[in-house]
């Protein structure tokens, strides 16, 4: 199998730079590596421009093209013909050696699949299930494995608002568990697949493209085209599949209007999997946001970060009010 990688960057010159000294590394190189660059200035070029390497192409877009959807859209656009799987990565992400062999084992396996993600192992949680005694704040539902649940989905299970299903399974009324599984080297059925490492075959990216809804940073950009892809076949998460994610702040938006994305683009990709919800489920999607977003409030007294917390807050609560009048069509 053939396989494209796209990378969409935007002034992150330096976590660019060593996620492809962990490309060029890999026991299995892609056929070709698409640099997308969005910068507004030419840190990222003068480093990838003239690299002297035949499988890597840099791409300076120009405005109209800047913005993470409207980029990897670009991307897909300078795909070579005969490829047989888009792989996309974000520039913030660093490699393990055998992550392209890994990814081609795997579709290989799976000839249902229509999209492949992978595994940040330095955000992985999962634990061998060695304690007997019952931890009512840890999720078991996989076999021998648990994972310690995050303070918010503790209050979500005591107020009963957690979801039971596996993570990345998007339950009817949204707000599912994203924390990946363990580190098993199996594959597992999923609905959403993460940008920061995920891949499709070309026959998917060929026929849906990543919405411009997603203006900017794109928010959910990635939840709402794994969701589309499911009309091609099944999505997976691949365990075999590793990579470490190291977040970097750079281009990230202000607190304020990531809040409001959480909010808007939350309720957007909701209704792409369930369009017509029950007022049940539409009940509880509100309830969650709320006590999200109160948990939010509550952090400008909780964490030292104040300022933070109470912008994303104020973008959190201006986006449920603007649900009321103007929802994301």
């Amino acid at each position: 199998m053939k396989v494209s990688l796209i990378i969409c960057t935007y002034m992150r010159p330096e976590p660019l730079s060593r996620l492809m000294d962990s490309v060029m590394i890999q026991s299995k190189l892609p056929d070709e590596v698409l640099i997308i660059d969005g910068s507004t200035n030419d840190d990222t070029s003068a480093r990838f421009r003239e690299s002297g390497n035949n499988i890597i192409h840099y791409h300076k877009v120009p405005t109209e093209h800047r913005g993470l959807t409207r980029q990897r859209n670009f991307g897909i656009n300078k795909v070579a013909s005969g490829m047989d799987i888009v792989a996309f990565l974000d520039d913030d992400t660093i490699l393990e050696k055998k992550y392209f062999s890994n990814l081609i084992k795997a579709y290989e396996s799976l000839p249902d699949a229509s999209g492949i993600g992978g595994v940040a192992t330095n955000e992985n949680r999962w634990q061998p299930k060695e304690n007997k005694e019952y931890d009512k704040n840890a999720f078991y539902a996989l076999e021998n494995y648990v994972v310690k649940e995050s303070s918010r989905n503790v209050l979500r299970n005591k107020l009963g608002l957690a979801s039971n299903v596996l993570p990345s399974l998007m339950p009817a009324y949204s707000h599912g568990r994203t924390f990946s599984y363990p580190l098993t080297g199996d594959n597992y059925p999923v609905d959403l697949l993460v940008g920061m490492s995920m891949s499709f075959r070309k026959k998917v990216v060929d026929s849906i493209k990543f919405s411009t809804y997603f203006e900017g940073y794109g928010l959910y950009e990635d939840a709402d085209y794994s969701l589309r892809a499911l009309q091609y076949g099944q999505n997976y998460l691949s365990t075999s599949v590793k990579l470490e994610h190291h977040h970097d702040a750079a281009g990230r938006p202000n607190k304020y209007a990531y809040g409001k994305m959480v909010v808007r683009n939350g309720w957007y990709v909701w209704r792409v999997k369930h369009p017509q919800p029950s007022f049940k489920n539409k009940l509880k999607w509100y309830q969650i946001t709320i006590l999200l977003t109160g948990i939010r409030f509550l952090n400008i007294f909780t964490t030292s970060e104040r300022k933070e917390a109470f912008t994303e807050a104020l973008g959190r609560t201006v986006g449920m009010i603007s649900l009321i009048f103007n929802k994301p069509k």
